[in-house]
């Protein structure tokens, strides 16, 4: 058997599909029932391949390791991450918060302690997967933390107030706004430093550095935050449709214990797929044309033997 190379993904992801396929491995919430021995000895089979010992093991025996390695050790670090802030706690996770923002929206402690909730999960998310090169400063976390609450608790109170007049769907969509108004504040804050100040790290055909853009890091910002928020709508938006279709049939009437438990569950089915699936919309590895970024990163990156026209970025999840 060939070696395998571990630093790659499995499959192809200059394919939709292969980056999709991808996704729905990383984020499979199986990968939190593992016990800490199963996370060792992933670790322990993933360190010693990469050093190059024979483990007498299949491809589809390491690839599983590698799995469970990545769910739940950070890839920079090494360091074994936050149950709640893996990827593969997303689905359970935002499930349970987004079913709940869907059930109780109508009252304002409602309203607050959902979003906070939601938005205090996000932080713990972020500081999680923080970037093991270019770390998130504490400073930086709380201000996205509360900039992103307070857009958050700002929308939907605000849009609460505005449809009490009109159909009650309406009503019901406000949270999902409420999300995507967090979303663009939270994501360009947590990246500020990126696209503001250092930009984002520029890599050739063989991943070999040439330089940073900030115009790239403008980018990836701009492809995370359009993910996060597609990622929203199913959840977001077909459990108010059907819950509309059953409150006018009467159905919540008779039966109001079953509105929380069925949106929770709604949202897990809709999140199981949306997560992988708009994960994978755009590469991890994005690219982007010289001709495109800051005047004085062309120049820099023209200078160089064999100059390419196209560079690549970490867009960030």
């Amino acid at each position: 058997m060939s070696r395998i190379n571990l630093d790659e993904p499995r499959w192809d992801q200059s394919t939709y599909e292969g980056r999709a396929r991808h996704f729905f491995t990383t984020t499979n919430p199986m990968n939190l029932l593992c016990t800490p021995a199963q996370l060792e000895n992933a670790r322990d089979i993933v360190t010693r391949y990469r050093k190059g010992e024979d483990l007498k093991l299949s491809e589809e025996e390491i690839w599983k390791a590698k799995n469970i390695y990545d769910s739940a050790f950070h890839p920079d670090t090494g360091e074994k991450m936050l149950l709640i802030g893996r990827m593969s706690a997303q689905v359970p996770m935002n499930m349970t918060i987004t079913g709940c923002m869907l059930t109780f929206y109508k009252t304002t402690p409602a309203v607050v302690f959902w979003q906070w909730i939601n938005q205090s999960f996000n932080a713990v998310v972020n500081y999680t997967n923080r970037s093991g090169d270019s770390p998130i400063s504490v400073k930086q976390l709380g201000t996205s933390y509360v900039m992103a609450t307070t857009g958050a608790l700002v929308t939907a109170l605000g849009l609460n107030s505005l449809v009490k007049s009109l159909p009650p769907l309406i009503g019901r969509l406000v949270p999902f706004t409420a999300v995507a108004a967090a979303n663009c504040v939270n994501i360009p804050m947590m990246r500020m430093k990126e696209w503001k100040e250092n930009g984002v790290i520029l890599l050739d055909k063989d991943n070999n550095a040439i330089g940073a853009s900030k115009v790239a890091a403008k980018w990836g910002v701009a492809m995370v935050t359009i993910s996060r928020i597609m990622m929203a709508v199913p959840s977001c938006v077909l459990p108010p449709i059907l819950m509309n279709a059953l409150e006018k049939r009467g159905t919540l009437r008779r039966m109001p214990w079953i509105s929380a438990p069925l949106q929770v569950g709604l949202c897990g089915l809709c999140l199981t797929f949306a997560t992988p699936a708009c994960c994978a919309l755009f590469p991890q590895k994005a690219s982007i044309a010289v001709s495109s970024l800051e005047p004085e990163v062309q120049e820099k990156i023209r200078a160089l033997p064999d100059a390419p026209d196209v560079v690549y970025y970490n867009k960030g999840l």
